[in-house]
C-alpha cells in the first residue's frame, strides 16, 4: 500500500503546477491532501484511477480544508472530531480500511503572534489525541498531514532562533511528544536519523534553494504496525507548494499470505 500526503497550499493552484503528472508518476493507492482552500464544486479534477473522493471543506471560503482520493473503497468515511469548536475548518478526515484507520489532518497553526497557541495546546492537541486513541481501541491508526510543529531540534534548520515562534514553541513540541508517549511512532525517524530533511520552506529569502526549512509534515502510526512500514520518505524535489509531499509504503502481503493460509487449511479441513 502506497500512500502520499501533501499540503498543497491550494488544490486549484497546484493543479496548474504539475499535480496530475506527479500523481501519475508515483501512482499511490491513496492521496491525502491538506489545505485544499476549496470545496469540491470549485475544482475540476481528472483522477479516473481514484473513484473514491472525499472532501472536508472549511466553512470559511478559500481556507484550510482536507481531502482524500483513493483507489480503494473504504469500509467507512467520517469527517471531523464531532466537537463543535473544532469542526468548522475542515481539518480531519478518517477513512476506515480493513487493517487500520487512515486519518488525514491539518493541524491549526498557532499564528505568528501565537494568538491560537492556547487553543492549540489546551484544546486541539488534547482532543485530537483522545480521538486517535478512541479509534485505536478498534484497530491500528495511521495519521498523516501537516501537524504544524517541528518535533525536535533536528527537525528545523534554525532551532535556537525559533524557540518562541509558532511551530517550535515548547507547548507545541510537547503536544507532538504526547502522541509519541501515547504509543504512536514517527515513521520517518524509523529509517532516517539525519538532520536537514525538511517538508516546508518559507517562500522568502530563497529558503528552499538554501534548504532552510522545517519538518512539519508526518506519517505517524500505531506501534502495532511498525513492522509493516517498508518506507517513509520526503519528496523535496516535487514542487508546486511550499510543502513537499511525503510518502509511506505499508506491507500488507503478510496479511494476505496469512488469510490465504487460513483458507487453504479450511479447504483441506485441517482447521
Amino acid at each position: 500500500m502506497k500512500i502520499i500526503s501533501w499540503n498543497v497550499n491550494g488544490i486549484r493552484a497546484v493543479l496548474k503546477k504539475g499535480f496530475l503528472n506527479f500523481i501519475n508518476d508515483y501512482n499511490p493507492d491513496i492521496i491525502c491532501i491538506q489545505e485544499t482552500k476549496a470545496s469540491p464544486e470549485q475544482v475540476e479534477l481528472e483522477l479516473e484511477k481514484y473513484p473514491y473522493k472525499y472532501w472536508n471543506s472549511a466553512e470559511k471560503k478559500g481556507y484550510s480544508g482536507t481531502a482524500i482520493f483513493s483507489k480503494i473503497n473504504p469500509l467507512s468515511i467520517k469527517n471531523d472530531l464531532e466537537i463543535e469548536k473544532h469542526d468548522k475548518e475542515g481539518r480531519v478526515i478518517c477513512m476506515e480500511l480493513k487493517n487500520y484507520y487512515l486519518v488525514t489532518v491539518y493541524t491549526p497553526n498557532s499564528k505568528r503572534d501565537l494568538s491560537r497557541l492556547n487553543y492549540r495546546e489546551k484544546e486541539w492537541d488534547v482532543d485530537f489525541l483522545n480521538y486517535l486513541k478512541e479509534l485505536e481501541k478498534n484497530k491500528p491508526v495511521v495519521f498523516c498531514g501537516d501537524l504544524n510543529v517541528a518535533h525536535q531540534e533536528i527537525d528545523l534548520k534554525n532551532p535556537k532562533t525559533n524557540k518562541k515562534n509558532a511551530g517550535f514553541t515548547k507547548q507545541e513540541r510537547q503536544g507532538f511528544e504526547n502522541y509519541m508517549q501515547s504509543g504512536f511512532v514517527d515513521t520517518f525517524r524509523i529509517f532516517n536519523q539525519e538532520p536537514e530533511h525538511y517538508t516546508w520552506w518559507s517562500y522568502m529569502f530563497n529558503s528552499r534553494a538554501k534548504n532552510v526549512g522545517w519538518r512539519i509534515d508526518y506519517f505517524c502510526i500505531s506501534e502495532d504496525i511498525k513492522a509493516k512500514i517498508k518506507k517513509s520518505v520526503i519528496l523535496p524535489e516535487i514542487m508546486g507548494s511550499d510543502h513537499a509531499p511525503i510518502l509511506i509504503e505499508i506491507d500488507e502481503k503478510n496479511e494476505i499470505k496469512k488469510r490465504n493460509k487460513i483458507f487453504s487449511l479450511i479447504k483441506t479441513k485441517k482447521i
